[in-house]
């Protein structure tokens, strides 16, 4: 009897690095300092990478380049969205980086929440009659809900975690109460304990940092560093503020 062929499991890209050494060594992104080293690689070991930092750091650059890497529409979606969204572009990034993967995934989705009303848009336009994507996105109409609940649509529908997969989630608290970040997080690591998805997500939520078996980066003006989530500005800020909230905002105010 034919052995059965392996089925792997998360992550399914493994690593990216620099393609060659005539990448521009000045200019936007370039000269952000993770991107700085002449031997930069990023490994992913587990399901769920999250990516934290201030802003301006290079979460979403990166995350826009391993999005061109995988084929996803640079605005957001999937490979078989095609829909013209007037604030992106291709990833100069991605154009320098190889990616290795095991196994190639061309199944995924790249979410960004920035650019999240150009999605629904092209969506809303494409289905003549909604009962057609209702299984994709829902019962509801995107344009119909708040932007919370579009959110959670979208990842309760169109991302089911049912085949190998590889998610990119750019700021998916973003328009989310605390009570349905709790809700997306349970998602999340229902996604990364099924071993068929991997995800790579960009927050400044401090509960979605505390994911249990993630691997947490912190990117900063020094490069890049794996960090536990209680060691994050984030988590230290919220932290001094729930210990004494009304100092912390007298403090906050009364500064030049």
């Amino acid at each position: 009897m034919a052995a059965r062929p392996q089925i792997l499991t998360a992550p399914f890209l493994r690593s990216i690095r620099w393609r060659d050494e005539n990448r521009p060594k000045d200019g936007y992104p370039f000269d952000l300092p993770i991107f700085r080293e002449a031997a930069f690689e990023l490994l992913f070991t587990k399901p769920v990478t999250i990516l934290v930092g201030e802003n301006a750091t290079g979460k979403s650059t990166l995350l826009e380049a391993l999005a061109e890497l995988a084929g996803f529409h640079a605005g957001g979606g999937s490979r078989d969205h095609n829909y013209h969204a007037p604030d992106t572009e291709r990833s100069q990034l991605a154009q320098h980086l190889r990616a290795a993967w095991l196994p190639k995934v061309t199944q995924g989705f790249f979410f960004r929440a920035d650019a999240y009303i150009n999605l629904t848009t092209y969506v809303e336009e494409l289905a003549v009659d909604w009962a057609e994507v209702r299984g994709l996105y829902g019962a509801r109409h995107l344009h119909q809900q708040s932007h919370g609940e579009s959110f959670l649509a979208l990842f309760e529908n169109r991302l089911k975690g049912s085949r190998q997969a590889l998610y990119l989630l750019d700021e998916p608290e973003s328009a989310r109460s605390p009570s349905r970040q709790l809700q997306l997080m349970r998602l999340i690591h229902a996604w990364g304990q099924s071993g068929k998805v991997q995800i790579v997500l960009a927050t400044h939520a401090p509960l979605l940092m505390a994911l249990p078996g993630a691997t947490l980066l912190h990117l900063t003006q020094g490069g890049i560093a794996e960090v536990n989530y209680r060691a994050t500005p984030h988590f230290e800020m919220m932290a001094q503020f729930f210990a004494d909230p009304d100092k912390m905002v007298t403090e906050a105010l009364a500064v030049d």
